[in-house]
């Protein structure tokens, strides 16, 4: 089992690797157009989609599904301590919402947070359809996604209480799933207020 040296190693690497914007890179290479500027300021996929169109968008929310997935698979594959595996899942979420390599901005860790969410406890796949159906009814993509962290969240204290999820990996997907609401509490006050864009709406740079 690799040692406290390796596993501070695989954290500062994991958030590093959650860190790079890919929102903002996929911005500013095809139209020259900081994320940070239009639309909600989030470089995530769902500002990606709207300031810049689908296929950018779906590319930018591969991409950091994978920043949060891939740490996380190889600090398993390695052996670390599950206390490190679960620090290095939260490591890429903190990286990608507050990226050192563009001021401290990012997104609102969804699609790296279900990354490295379901590399912790893969059974949080049966909530993706889930978040797509309030999605699709709703039109309200933060939504979905607000529903979708509760849910990973509820499901993996349930399972853990049962003994069937290592705890620590319970509190990693809680604590990814707090940083998620955290990261819309705008969105959450637009909802309350009916002033939240919905899904499709394009903002012109």
């Amino acid at each position: 089992m690799p040692g406290p040296l390796a596993g501070i190693s695989i954290v500062i690497a994991s958030f590093l690797i959650g860190a790079i914007p890919w929102g903002y890179v996929a911005g500013k290479a095809s139209r020259g157009i900081d994320l940070r500027t239009v639309g909600s300021g989030g470089t995530g996929a769902t500002n990606v989609l709207r300031t810049l169109g689908p296929r950018a968008s779906a590319a930018v929310a591969l991409l950091d599904i994978l920043k949060g997935l891939l740490p996380v698979l190889f600090a398993r594959l390695a052996g670390f301590d599950s206390l490190w595996i679960a620090m290095a899942a939260v490591a890429t979420v903190v990286g990608h919402c507050w990226s050192p390599f563009i001021g401290f901005k990012g997104g609102k860790g969804v699609a790296t947070g279900a990354g490295a969410a379901i590399a912790l406890f893969p059974y949080l796949l049966v909530i993706v359809p889930v978040m797509a159906l309030v999605v699709w009814t709703t039109k309200y993509v933060s939504l979905g996604s607000l529903i979708a962290a509760g849910l990973a969240a509820l499901l993996a204290v349930a399972y853990a209480a049962a003994g069937k999820l290592d705890w620590t990996f319970a509190i990693a997907i809680v604590v990814i799933g707090s940083i998620i609401a955290v990261r819309h509490e705008g969105n959450i006050r637009r909802l309350l207020q009916g002033s939240e864009r919905r899904f499709g709406e394009t903002i012109t740079p």
